[in-house]
């Protein structure tokens, strides 16, 4: 009996290390089956691109009218008509403003009166001048009264020139009291109401015009970034562009470098330089202030990556590729100019790589991602036609 006691308690033993076992097995194959794959880092990713990338030059300026004119009377008397609108634009030669031409009228009226006197006086002068000559070669007249009347004729002759001076001088003010823009541009702010007398000596201006088509933009920039200035204009016209002192984005014209100044600013190591804007649709407003850029030239052929991809380590720079396998790989890069959004890569890669553009604060390398195209190159990639924003 005591043997088989023991073997009933053996089994029993058998029977529970096997349900142990069992028990254990199945929980860790569930467990194996239950347990995801190795999870994958979500990242934005772009295409390097290779293409053509202008070099820019920026500076900070500001918009300066091509002319000033400030409208003033040549003659005094009272300002009856201001015929043209406050920021109405004027041609050269419209009628501007009117003075009372009442008094030049008849002070020209005058002149012309006195003339004519004079003309006459002179007629008569003549004549008798003729008959003493005639009289003095028959002996029937003294010579100097025949000198005494070539020197009346010879004044009343200075007196008649003396008329047709007065006579332009009356025309000319007559003229003047019609005022009439010198150039072609914008009407200012009234400086003078109509009404008021206008006096030559007071130096107070009508109304100034303003002459904004072209217009020109004075910038500064590093006396540093003069040789390339200066290399980029012997090979042709310069193109600058203005865009909005707040954003860089508005651009408000495309215009052509003039030229730099003739010194350097000592005081700020920098030089100034001039360029010129059709400002055909007028968003460039003298006095404004603008963001201008110059091209000094073109890079051909650039390889091309957004900035952000674009990661600063200890041994320098570098951006992480993405592999067929969803893997990615640090690569070293050196870049050689940055504009706004992308940066030129001149050594490192090839072109048409895929680069991680965000997220890779959790990367390393051989991390598996997911990755998710930017998405104006997934648009451009759905259509041939659209040609991402540079």
């Amino acid at each position: 009996m005591t043997w088989r006691r023991i073997g009933l308690v053996g089994l029993v033993v058998a029977a529970g290390v096997f349900a142990g076992w069992r028990v254990l097995h199945g929980a860790g194959s569930a467990q194996a089956a239950d347990s995801p794959p190795q999870s994958q880092v979500p990242v934005t990713t772009a295409m390097t691109k290779v293409q053509d990338v202008p070099v820019y030059l920026d500076g900070l300026g500001t918009v300066q009218a091509t002319n000033i004119d400030a409208i003033k009377a040549q003659v005094n008397g009272i300002l009856i008509a201001v015929p043209v609108r406050e920021g109405q634009e004027v041609h050269k030669g419209d009628v501007i403003a009117e003075i009372d031409p009442t008094p030049y009228r008849a002070a020209l009226d005058q002149a012309v009166a006195q003339r004519s006197e004079d003309a006459a006086q002179l007629q008569s002068a003549q004549l008798d001048l003729r008959r003493f000559q005639d009289l003095a070669r028959r002996s029937f007249a003294p010579i100097q009264q025949v000198d005494d009347q070539q020197a009346m004729v010879n004044k009343l002759v200075a007196a008649v020139q003396l008329d047709n001076a007065a006579i332009e001088t009356a025309r000319f003010n007559l003229d003047n009291c019609t005022i009439r823009a010198p150039i072609d541009g914008r009407v200012g702010l009234y400086q003078t109401d109509i009404g008021n007398l206008i006096e030559v000596a007071s130096q107070t201006s009508i109304l100034t015009i303003t002459q904004d088509k072209p217009i020109a933009v004075v910038f500064t920039l590093p006396e540093a970034e003069l040789g390339q200035v200066q290399a980029a204009m012997t090979h042709g016209k310069v193109p600058v562009i203005a865009a909005n002192s707040q954003d860089s984005s508005k651009i408000l014209g495309t215009g052509t470098l003039l030229t730099p100044d003739n010194t350097i600013d000592t005081a700020t190591g920098t030089i100034s330089l001039k360029a010129s804007f059709d400002n055909a649709q007028d968003r460039l407003w003298p006095g404004e202030f603008v963001n201008d850029r110059v091209q000094v030239t073109t890079l051909h052929n650039a390889i091309t990556v957004p900035t952000p991809a674009v990661q600063h380590g200890p041994d320098g720079l570098f951006v992480y590729l993405v592999k067929p396998d969803q893997t990615v790989v640090q690569q070293a890069v050196a870049v050689g100019y940055q504009d706004d959004g992308f940066s030129v890569v001149t050594k490192g890669l090839s072109g048409n790589e895929t680069v991680v553009l965000s997220g890779q604060s959790r990367l390393a390398p051989g991390t598996r991602v997911a990755a998710t195209l930017q998405r104006s190159q997934a648009a451009t990639a759905s259509n041939p036609d659209t040609t991402p924003p540079g």
